[in-house]
């Protein structure tokens, strides 16, 4: 499949670490600066201290969540893809699930099997998502007409050249 056509495991492991750790810390960042601006004292400038003071204390902490979320993904998504021999969805399905269940381990076995029937929905919905998303855009190339390589079999008025160009074809 061409979605799976990614870099090499070792160097996706890295990408999709920092990947992760950038959508944290700027998803985290403006959740942060709307929160920080509404539980600060009123007042414009209280609250935009507040705002700034929140980023800059709680944005590299969830990025930094992020960052081992992506990096545990992609490294059990690679290792599947070691094992099976193969790079398909059912890998990152599966990885998102074991992800889940390994980082819900510190709270129990029910925690982790419920966080892995999660983390695996949630990674079914965004595959199944990239796959309805890949076949509604291959359909735009579906129609696409060949092009005749013999100039003879185009019709009188598809073959006859455009105005100005009358002697184009004696230079061929």
């Amino acid at each position: 499949m061409e979605g799976y056509a990614r870099e090499p495991c070792p160097w996706r492991i890295v990408d999709d670490c920092g990947g992760a750790f950038t959508l944290g810390v700027i998803g985290g960042g403006v959740f942060q600066a709307i929160k920080g601006f509404l539980n600060a004292p009123v007042g414009i400038r209280h609250r935009l201290k507040g705002s700034v003071s929140a980023v800059r204390i709680r944005a590299p902490q969830i990025g930094g969540g992020f960052a081992v979320w992506g990096g545990l993904l992609s490294t059990i998504d690679c290792g599947l893809a070691r094992l099976r021999g193969k790079e398909d969805p059912w890998n990152p399905i599966t990885s998102g699930a074991l992800t889940s269940a390994v980082l819900a381990a510190r709270r129990g076995p029910l925690t982790m099997v419920s966080s892995a029937i999660v983390g695996g929905i949630l990674l079914a919905f965004v595959e199944g998502v990239n796959f309805l998303y890949t076949r509604h855009t291959a359909k735009q190339f579906h129609n696409v007409s060949l092009l005749l390589e013999d100039p003879g079999q185009l019709s009188p008025e598809e073959g006859s050249p455009a105005p100005g160009y009358s002697s184009y074809q004696k230079y061929h």
